[in-house]
């Protein structure tokens, strides 16, 4: 589907616009507490068309939660949804837009999925997944993690305003912004990757580059701005060619350590290309081994390294200088297994060198350091 992206400086005070353009009567409006401290709250609540406010969800949300969510839309009589946030609140609102057509006396995850055509105004929060972009969100049934997929649920107009980043913490920060440039790196070297999804990947990973310190460190307007963009660029990207093995190896890292996403992501990152380049035989890429390797030079060049060897290093040393550390464990071998286990194999279908259990297991050994 054709999306409408809208950016720059107060691009928010364009939703009016929007919402009178899709002749919304009634809009819900998905949020995380911290937006009613952002000019846009109040910019909301003076428009025209009347808001109903949900932000009963939790920063991992719950089947329940957007059960509540669809019976509130339904009972308002929406038509439109507005979502304004982090990945929660966006992938709430998908949810709501995608189920609020559906029997209500049967589990939604498990009924046929449609565009049920409600309109769907996504306007992020953090700088880092890109869901704004993106038919993926995530929720938890009977607490299990469920990944929803469909076309229709890509919002159909994004608002992108980096000033909405100003007073995120720093490591928020730090976390969000390394999630977007794994994102592009690993859409890149994809086996899905296209000319499109290159293209996308190749302009985040440069903005980011150019811009990541002065974004962490010195939180310029100019910075916010460009991070924002190359998130929602890194976001358009997974979305034709979805992540690869450092995505697939982080969710348990995350859910063993308590490690942010983006933290769990980026140290898995430089590992896996270093296995990746000292294993060109395990190349499962039909466009071959030659175009892989080019492949990975030519990320290198766009973070603004000379080869692929240099980038990793490279990488790792911004982690250093981003102070995103390593998991500490006093029984390493043990801890190692368990994440090997736990690794979805099917994510691993999209990595173009294979990875097979002991690779994994050998990849996870240097990540976890000895307890001190």
């Amino acid at each position: 589907m054709k999306q409408r992206i809208i950016e720059g400086k107060a691009s928010y005070q364009q939703i009016g616009k929007v919402i009178g353009e899709l002749g919304a009567k009634k809009i819900l409006l998905v949020y995380t507490e911290p937006v009613k401290y952002l000019p846009v709250w109040e910019y909301i609540h003076a428009l025209e068309t009347p808001a109903v406010e949900f932000c009963e969800f939790t920063s991992n949300p719950k089947y329940e939660e957007v059960e509540a969510g669809v019976e509130l839309f339904n009972r308002e009589k929406c038509d439109a949804i507005v979502a304004i946030g982090g990945g929660s609140a966006i992938d709430v609102a998908k949810c709501i837009k995608l189920y609020c057509k559906m029997n209500k006396d049967t589990v939604y995850l498990k009924q046929e999925y449609t565009d049920t055509q409600v309109p769907l105004i996504a306007m992020p929060t953090t700088a880092g997944t890109g869901s704004e972009s993106t038919p993926f969100a995530v929720i938890y049934y009977e607490g299990v993690k469920q990944s929803v997929k469909h076309a229709s649920i890509i919002p159909d107009v994004a608002v992108l305003d980096g000033d909405v980043l100003t007073g995120l913490p720093v490591y928020q920060k730090k976390c969000t912004v390394l999630d977007a440039l794994c994102q592009a790196i690993e859409s890149w070297w994809s086996v899905y990757s296209t000319d499109e999804s290159k293209a996308y990947s190749k302009r985040a990973i440069e903005k980011i580059m150019a811009n990541v310190f002065e974004y962490v460190e010195e939180n310029t307007e100019r910075a916010r701005d460009e991070i924002m963009s190359a998130a929602n660029l890194a976001g358009r990207a997974i979305c034709i060619t979805a992540t690869t093995a450092p995505h697939a190896m982080s969710y348990k890292v995350t859910s063993l350590y308590g490690f942010p996403h983006g933290h769990a992501v980026a140290i898995n990152l430089h590992r896996v290309w270093r296995y990746m380049l000292e294993n060109p035989s395990g190349c499962v890429d039909k466009r071959g081994a030659d175009y892989l390797f080019t492949t990975f030079n030519d990320i290198a060049n766009a973070m603004g390294y000379g080869s692929a060897e240099e980038a990793c290093l490279g990488f790792e040393q911004m982690l250093e200088r981003l102070d995103i550390r390593d998991p500490k464990e006093s029984s390493k071998e043990s801890a190692a297994r368990i994440l090997t286990d736990a690794v979805n194999v099917e994510r691993l279908g999209n990595n173009p060198v294979r990875l097979d259990k002991d690779a994994i297991y050998k990849i996870y050994m240097e990540i976890l350091k000895d307890e001190a």
